[in-house]
């Protein structure tokens, strides 16, 4: 068996340096630099937050370990969720005191834009503005993809503005499934005026509403969007409709996107809430009409306090939400069953072969899962 080879350093004799081998010679090799620099300074790794430093951080405004809470409430770990949802019993008692608006509207409508100059305006009166902004994620890195974070200059600098762009991880309609929870963490830590965005795609709009006290769709005019927003699903969800761009030459076209949608609004029923949605024009990127708007959405807010419709939407809220929650965790521990995980694997395959229907597969693997609970 060969001997395995041994390094030859510069003290050892080379045999190419052998008279016999005239004219050839073989020197020492250059050292060679180490792998790490250095001169890199190493990062101090971050102290790990108990559930007592976390609550006592939130509650002092800090958001830098307002954020570390928010990621652990997003992450998919079993012993960061453990720990997040005892922070999140703890603020409870300190969260519910903020006016939560969703907004909404189709891509390119300038929701980011908008979301910037209406919250520079909110912060101009006082308090404190938290945005949960919802981007749509990247089907193979799961991340965000859109920034949201970028195009809200003003309020990223701003002191006593939150921003959390959250990818929405390929959930149903792009809604990232913690915001929720994320709401109450931000209550907790002072946030009286809460701006939830969507991606604008669908079914998001749903989840969205079901979390805010007000809902704002942002439309367009001139684009051909009129008539499918005369549709009933989004229109019957919005609380108010804004036109954003009148200005210059598309004020005309402007106004009358706000008169058709006027006379929409009229052919559904009167909502809940008592209130008829109201349509204004306004313009993000000039900064024209923000006022108005706003004081759209103060008079929303006196009617449904005073008749009692926004305690009653905050307890359906919640009862909703308690639901869906246990939703996922059922499917959770369905999937993630080892014995389901199995005969899934099996059933798929038939149903596949043509051997078995879907639905007879179905109730086959759910008929185990039901035996395993005995």
């Amino acid at each position: 068996m060969a001997q395995p080879l041994t390094p030859i350093d510069e003290h050892q004799h080379h045999p190419e340096n052998d008279d016999q081998y005239a004219g050839l010679q073989v020197n020492a090799g250059v050292e060679q630099p180490p792998i790490v620099n250095p001169y890199m300074k190493h990062r101090k790794r971050r102290p790990q937050l108990s559930v007592n430093d976390y609550v006592e951080g939130i509650v002092k405004g800090n958001s830098a370990v307002l954020g570390q809470a928010v990621t652990l409430v997003e992450s998919l770990i079993p012993e960061h969720q453990m720990v997040a949802q005892e922070v999140i019993e703890k603020c409870l008692p300190l969260c519910c005191q903020s006016q939560r608006i969703g907004i909404t509207g189709v891509p390119g409508a300038g929701k980011s834009t908008s979301i910037d100059v209406f919250g520079t305006h909110v912060l101009q009166r006082g308090g404190k503005l938290a945005v949960l902004a919802i981007d749509p994620s990247s089907e193979r890195s799961r991340g965000s993809i859109l920034g949201d974070k970028t195009r809200m200059e003003k309020l990223a600098v701003h002191p006593r503005a939150f921003i959390r762009p959250s990818p929405s991880a390929g959930s149903l309609g792009g809604v990232a499934r913690k915001t929720r929870e994320t709401i109450v963490l931000c209550e907790a830590a002072g946030y009286d005026t809460i701006f939830v965005e969507t991606v604008g795609v669908g079914q998001s709009e749903t989840a969205v509403h079901s979390m805010v006290d007000y809902f704002l769709l942002i439309q367009l005019a001139g684009t051909g969007d009129e008539l499918q927003g005369i549709k009933r699903g989004i229109m019957e969800m919005a609380d108010g409709i804004v036109i954003n761009k009148a200005d210059g030459d598309n004020i005309e076209r402007a106004n009358l996107a706000a008169a058709q949608f006027r006379n929409a609004l009229h052919l559904f029923p009167l909502p809940p809430s008592g209130w008829l949605p109201e349509v204004m024009t306004y313009s993000g990127y000039y900064e024209l009409g923000i006022a108005e708007v706003w004081d759209m959405i103060d008079r929303y807010f006196a009617h449904v306090r005073a008749n009692g419709y926004f305690d009653e939407k905050r307890r359906q809220q919640e009862r909703y939400w308690m639901r869906e929650t246990i939703d996922e965790q059922l499917r959770a521990r369905f999937y993630n069953d080892p014995g389901v995980q199995q005969l899934l694997a099996v059933k798929e395959q038939m149903v596949l072969d043509n051997q078995q229907s879907s639905f007879v597969a179905a109730a086959d693997v759910l008929q185990y899962y039901y035996s395993t609970l005995k």
